[in-house]
């Protein structure tokens, strides 16, 4: 954007979805029930897990890891996006556009690291079972879970870096739902083709060698699979695969249509943006859940306690 004047811009404003007038409310409410829904329901998978000692094991360590980052994610996007509904909400201060941009893109990194590192813990439970538990230690999983969360802050440090360095004129509204990197890009002053380039390869490059290892895991884990020779031995295998695969899979379609396209715009933006950050934060503690059999009778059990059945 070419830019006349330019001053220190103190806040943006968020546009959000458009939407027709008499929805205001309707919207307000879907988005605020999902959000509640979204806390609930991944608090639950941390309270079963925490209850039921026979889930004490990695795989349900990294699923209460993803529940975390799941309610946070959404909590850092969802609030705002229903204080937009209402007069004067979408306004947002320059310092915590900048604060919803790292966050977002630290935690959206971090759990693309974190399925990365969860298939790296079917393939050692299938493929290497006698091994397991000497591989997948409590120490093991601390420095995977740690080395998530610095991968996911140097992404996005980067990215604020290249981002908020470049100055801004008058133009201060966001055209999508939050603070992000291609909407507030078009704001600033001056080229940005450096800044788009680098945001293309420090987004494309982790998600793209992630896929990869959890593709080659996965092929892996099948081969595995398909040499059981019980059938109940592989449905139990596959059932424990098939809900991680089915997370990914929501993770990523929403993720590399929207940034894998660097200097292109579609309609259909805003509407994949809110599945990404609203409606996948929601599905997978019920696809956890739908999928798990060990889970189900967790919160089942845990159900039952809390209303004092037997």
């Amino acid at each position: 954007m070419e830019c006349g004047n330019q001053s220190q811009l103190t806040h943006f404003i968020l546009m959000g979805l458009p939407y027709p007038p008499e929805l205001r409310i309707p919207l307000l409410l879907f988005f605020l029930i999902i959000y509640l829904l979204t806390l609930c329901g991944n608090l639950l998978i941390l309270l079963a897990v925490a209850w039921e000692r026979r889930l004490h094991k990695p795989m349900y360590w990294f699923l209460c890891y993803l529940s975390f980052l799941d309610m946070t994610v959404s909590s850092v996007v969802v609030p705002k996006m229903v204080s937009s509904f209402l007069l004067g909400g979408g306004a947002v201060s320059f310092q915590g556009c900048m604060a919803q941009l790292f966050f977002f893109h630290f935690l959206g990194c971090t759990e693309c690291f974190l399925y990365t590192v969860m298939a790296y813990d079917r393939f050692l439970a299938i493929c290497k079972p006698l091994h397991y538990s000497v591989i997948m230690n409590h120490r093991t999983c601390l420095c995977l879970a740690v080395g998530t969360l610095l991968g996911g802050s140097l992404h996005s440090t980067l990215l604020i870096a290249l981002t908020f360095q470049l100055p801004y004129g008058q133009e201060n509204r966001v055209g999508y739902i939050l603070c992000d990197i291609r909407a507030v890009l078009k704001l600033a002053c001056g080229d940005t083709v450096l800044n788009e380039m680098v945001t293309f390869v420090n987004i494309g490059f982790p998600a793209l060698t992630c896929f990869l290892l959890i593709l080659m895991s996965y092929v892996y884990i099948v081969t595995a699979i398909l040499r059981i020779r019980s059938a109940e031995g592989r449905c139990r295998a596959f059932s424990t695969c098939m809900a991680h695969v089915t997370v990914v899979v929501t993770y990523y379609v929403p993720g590399l249509f929207i940034y894998l396209r660097p200097r292109s715009w579609h309609p259909l933006d805003g509407v994949v943006a809110v599945f990404y950050t609203t409606v996948t934060p929601l599905l997978n503690p019920l696809i956890y859940t739908l999928r798990n059999k060990e889970m189900k009778d967790a919160l089942m059990r845990l159900g039952a306690q809390e209303t004092g059945g037997p």
